[in-house]
């Protein structure tokens, strides 16, 4: 039998245009580089899909397989299956190799072939098994291991320019979607009809704005009476009807980028209990976007409006926290989880931050005004406060339809 290689480059084609220019990579791989011999670490095997996007522009299709971007004093080199051929070399800022599945492991022989043995390797204890774990310490043979699963969520919490454009142009994206999905409510109208029409718009309209990009995981999530309950309850085949209250959720994904739109409307009147509810939350989501600022904590603003809600006889009625951070996530990666507003994150804002206002309250079917209200808008953190970049328009002046 010919001997077959466990790992081989796979330079297909030309590089293509990727998120950002090459200037902005290099510039995140200084940074980690910096923190890199901050915590001791010779190398990095980077295996979540928000890290290797982060540090490459290659977002990775697991489907089973690991994959990976190691990052030394000198290389940069995503690793990926054969599977892909040439395409993850063609998205990747820096070099790729490909693992062949001829032999099993070949995965961690492509990457020891750029760590070498012996060294001190930075990993993601919020992401690497116990499994893969075992193998890396077997291949890599590592001095010692270091987590740097904190000190990269840090660096990503903190936008470039570049990245905070990239980011409005999902905000307005997401307004486009929520026009669609606005305009093809009515009764009779399955929730996965209007979902669909809002998925579709949005594809379209990024495909517009981003010519050269990859296009994947556009999603709305559109629910309607009982299926308001809770924040991503997945689209049913639920029938509108007069009367229902709604929950409108946008997402477009540009380039591994999450941003999102929601809203609550009512199909005809609400009721005077759902009114009111509706009006409260509307006036939490309105105290937060005045809460976010240099120099807030996270958990202060999360006090505050929480205090809001009590006064109200409304705060056992909140279900989760009541904003997130944005940048390289979706809903099955890249959540950075020292930016959310809640209790226990004692998080400083600071300028180039991004974060969003979602203020929930769900109340139990069979009680005056029941259903799931929820706001939710994207703000850039400024030197003075904060800019809004959402535009589609909340509260009860603007989303009563019919």
């Amino acid at each position: 039998m010919t001997d077959r290689p466990a790992f081989h480059r796979v330079h297909n084609g030309e590089k293509a245009k990727l998120p950002f220019a090459s200037e902005e990579y290099d510039a995140r791989l200084a940074e980690l580089r910096e923190r890199m011999e901050a915590a001791g670490a010779s190398a990095a095997v980077f295996t979540s899909m928000h890290n290797v996007a982060y540090y490459s522009g290659f977002l990775y299709c697991s489907f089973g397989r690991p994959y990976a971007l190691v990052v030394t004093e000198d290389d940069s080199v995503t690793i990926s299956a054969g599977i892909d051929a040439g395409q993850p070399w063609r998205r990747s800022h820096g070099d790729n190799i490909t693992y062949t599945d001829w032999t099993r492991d070949n995965f961690w022989r492509a990457v020891r072939s750029v760590t070498g043995t012996g060294g001190v390797i930075g990993y993601e204890g919020d992401h690497l098994t116990l499994m893969q774990r075992d193998r890396m310490e077997d291949f890599l043979q590592p001095l010692t291991m270091v987590d740097l699963f904190e000190t990269t969520m840090r660096q990503r919490m903190h936008k470039s320019p570049a990245e905070i454009d990239l980011i409005r142009h999902g905000a307005a994206v997401a307004d486009h979607g929520g026009e669609a999905i606005r305009d093809a409510i009515r009764a009779g109208v399955r929730e996965v009809d209007v979902a669909m029409a809002g998925r579709n718009a949005m594809e379209l309209e990024i495909a517009r704005r981003f010519p050269d990009a990859e296009y994947r995981d556009t999603w709305v999530w559109f629910q309607s009476g009982l299926n308001t309950d809770g924040a991503h309850n997945p689209v049913t085949g639920r029938v509108l009807q007069q009367g229902d209250i709604l929950s409108l959720n946008t997402f477009p994904m540009i380039s591994g980028y999450y941003t999102a739109l929601e809203r609550t409307l009512f199909l005809g009147d609400p009721d005077a209990a759902s009114l009111k509810v509706w009006e409260a939350n509307v006036a939490a989501h309105e105290l937060g976007l005045g809460l976010l600022k240099p120099g807030a904590t996270c958990s202060g603003v999360t006090r505050q409006i929480n205090d809001f809600l009590a006064e109200r006889d409304l705060l056992q009625y909140r279900t989760f926290g009541y904003g997130h951070s944005f940048g390289v996530l979706s809903h099955f990666y890249g959540r950075e989880a020292g930016l959310e507003l809640r209790e226990d994150i004692d998080t400083v804002l600071e300028p180039g931050m991004v974060i969003s206002m979602e203020p929930m309250l769900t109340i139990p079917q069979g009680q005056p005004g029941a259903g799931g209200y929820r706001e939710h808008d994207i703000l850039i953190i400024t030197d003075d406060g904060n800019e809004n970049i959402t535009g589609f328009p909340y509260g009860p002046a603007h989303n009563i339809i019919g």
